[in-house]
């Protein structure tokens, strides 16, 4: 067969010159190199902590336990995917979270409706996202700027209308909305997993098969040209942000609802677990490429970093430095990539 030749857009660029080949399996792995390579560094972190602590992970609990809790930043890492995508940044999701959840308190008990409080909860956090996006698109500041701002404006909100006082959630304890959200599948599966592999192939789909997710890509890769194409670069900008606004009071809910309690200060610790998942997955800072299946599984593979530690023997106060230094060496990778590539 003969080899023909197309441009096509991608996430590394706005466009490439495609050449067909006979496939195979060699073909398929090169055009998914970022999924197998963070497939490759997950068994390889696995194997790490199985030789280091097989009491630990070679048993079923650890595992529960990581789909249960790696949906609490994960639900956010994933939809953040697409605003690092688009060349942006958002610091403000662990505060989104106590505002939606907050939101949430405020509704319920004035209709003691869950459903009513839960709704108005997304809307928080959909607001929450809608105002950092306008605070980039339409008064030009930088978004690591307006979501600093942002952070700690709701967190501030969160504590002067709880008065930093705690909130029990044994009232929704039992009910649909707490099955649905938190409940297991089968007795065994958590759904807020399931939630995590719903969001995560929503927005595969929406990154990579429709048009919103093209110019996602284009926006990144370079905002120019997209305008010269006619995409709507501040809607598009708008859109990203909104969705990790409402991600964020979600995985609020998901993990209030899990452990029966709210704080105020909730989600201020998942900023590192949330940046590391999305750079570990190979998304790049630069904007312009990334996989949603990447972060998926950093996800996972952050999560694991601080049972796996302890398990092996080490003192906890290793995992943040693992964090950061995960983080510096994506971007270091990330950087000396995008220097060959120009």
């Amino acid at each position: 067969m003969d080899s023909s030749e197309s441009v096509q857009p991608n996430s590394e660029g706005l466009s490439r010159t495609v050449v067909a080949r006979p496939g195979g399996i060699g073909a398929f792995l090169r055009g998914k190199r970022l999924q197998v390579a963070i497939t490759f560094v997950g068994l390889l972190v696995w194997l790490l902590f199985v030789i280091g602590a097989p009491n630990t992970f070679l048993q079923g609990n650890i595992y529960s336990a990581f789909l249960t809790t790696t949906p609490y930043f994960g639900l956010i890492a994933v939809p953040l995917t697409l605003v690092v995508i688009a060349g942006e940044i958002d610091l403000s999701f662990g505060s989104v979270m106590a505002w939606g959840m907050t939101t949430f308190a405020l509704v319920y008990a004035s209709t003691n409706n869950e459903w009513l409080a839960f709704g108005g909860c997304l809307i928080a956090g959909l607001v929450a996202g809608g105002i950092n996006g306008l605070l980039v698109v339409r008064f030009g500041i930088p978004s690591l700027i307006a979501t600093i701002g942002t952070q700690f404006f709701w967190a501030g909100v969160a504590l002067v209308v709880t008065n930093a006082q705690p909130l029990n959630m044994t009232a929704i304890l039992g009910t649909p909305l707490y099955s649905i959200v938190v409940g297991r599948v089968f007795g065994a599966v958590p759904m807020q997993f399931i939630w995590m592999v719903i969001i995560g192939l929503g927005t595969w789909v929406l990154l990579n098969r429709t048009r919103f997710g093209a110019h996602v890509l284009l926006v990144g890769d370079n905002i120019e040209s997209a305008r010269l194409m006619g995409v709507k670069v501040g809607y598009t900008k708008i859109g990203v942000f909104v969705l990790v606004g409402v991600a964020a009071a979600f995985a609020g809910f998901v993990q209030s609802s899990d452990v029966l309690f709210f704080w105020p200060t909730m989600g201020q610790g998942n900023l590192l677990q949330t940046l590391a998942a999305v750079f570990l997955g190979g998304t790049s800072v630069f904007g312009g490429f990334g996989t949603v299946y990447g972060t998926f599984v950093g996800a996972y593979i952050i999560n694991a970093i601080q049972p796996g530690i302890v398990a092996s023997g080490l003192t906890g106060y290793w995992t943040q430095v693992i964090y950061g230094f995960i983080i510096v060496v994506s971007l270091a990778v990330q950087g000396v990539m995008r220097r060959r590539s120009v």
